[in-house]
């Protein structure tokens, strides 16, 4: 029996390569398509579009909006200054977290890949995760949590200028309807000092009448206030891809660990079940010794 089963293991084996080989090209691409992340492809797509619409439109925006703020609201350079290295200083934070999030959406997308085929490969025992795996997906989860924080933050930021943007759209439309019957169009105003844009000594730091309304008429106004919608809608979508990847890698690092503790429930049981069974013939191998003995005698 001893000299038959490596025979029999090897032409197992052959038999399985015949079958792999014998399969066509649509069972592979099934078999390849069935280890696709989709959870995590999806979440990738998501917050490599919200990226990209936050810091592209956010990007442009606040150069629009510094070029109106210069021409008609602070005159003079000293006034806006501090402003100008903030909005700098934005600009440079965009490039950072287009950057950033462009690596870590890559990362994210291969421990997927890589979660998914070690889950279909412990559950049919053929792979057994290690502590690192799984501690370097609790990493994940911590990390991604604290991101979802930060862009929660990130995105009820991007909201203000929409606002802002909003209200001076809104004055200047109700100046220019018919029904507005507005008899001095100078008395309204919108001054952006309010706000702190500015400072209160900047000059002329508010426009009214037809000013405004020849503001609200400008390029820089109209993109830079739909561009601000659209970056508010990326950092949205951003967040929302960022739940997803909570989501996925909370229930990934569940599968893990209760492939992991059913694995060495398992090798507990086999453990078990060899020591009885050596018990076993221990004992048979024992009582026939015995035997033999007494029948001799």
């Amino acid at each position: 029996m001893d000299g038959t089963k490596p025979v029999m293991e090897s032409t197992t084996e052959e038999n399985q390569e015949e079958r792999e080989e014998s399969k066509g090209c649509f069972e592979c691409c099934i078999k390849c398509l069935g280890g696709v992340p989709y959870a995590s492809l999806v979440a990738t797509i998501l917050c490599f579009s919200g990226v990209a619409l936050f810091c592209g439109c956010g990007h442009v925006a606040l150069t629009g909006t510094l070029t109106m703020l210069e021409n008609h609201f602070s005159q003079i350079t000293t006034d806006h200054a501090t402003l100008t290295i903030v909005m700098q200083t934005m600009q440079y934070v965009i490039y950072g977290i287009a950057s950033f999030f462009f690596v870590y959406g890559i990362i994210l997308l291969a421990e997927g890949f890589y979660t998914t085929s070690a889950v279909k490969k412990e559950l049919q025992s053929q792979f057994k995760t290690t502590v690192c795996g799984r501690c370097i997906t609790a990493t994940f989860v911590f990390l991604t949590y604290i991101l979802g924080l930060a862009f929660l933050g990130i995105f009820g930021f991007s909201a203000i200028p929409v606002f802002l943007f909003y209200n001076m759209w809104t004055t200047c439309a109700a100046m220019k309807s018919p029904m507005a019957n507005i008899t001095d169009p100078d008395s309204i105003c919108v001054d952006v000092r309010q706000y702190g844009i500015i400072p209160w000594n900047a000059t002329p730091g508010k426009a009214c009448g037809s000013t405004l309304g020849d503001i609200c008429s400008t390029s820089e106004f109209y993109l830079s206030f739909h561009l601000y919608i659209v970056a508010c809608a990326g950092a949205g979508a951003t967040l929302i891809a960022l739940i997803h990847y909570l989501m996925i890698l909370s229930a990934n690092w569940a599968y893990l660990r209760s492939s992991c503790n059913q694995n060495e429930y398992q090798d507990i049981k086999t453990k078990d079940d060899d020591v009885e069974e050596g018990a076993n013939v221990f004992k048979r191998n024992r009582y026939m010794r015995s035997s033999y003995w007494m029948s001799s005698g």
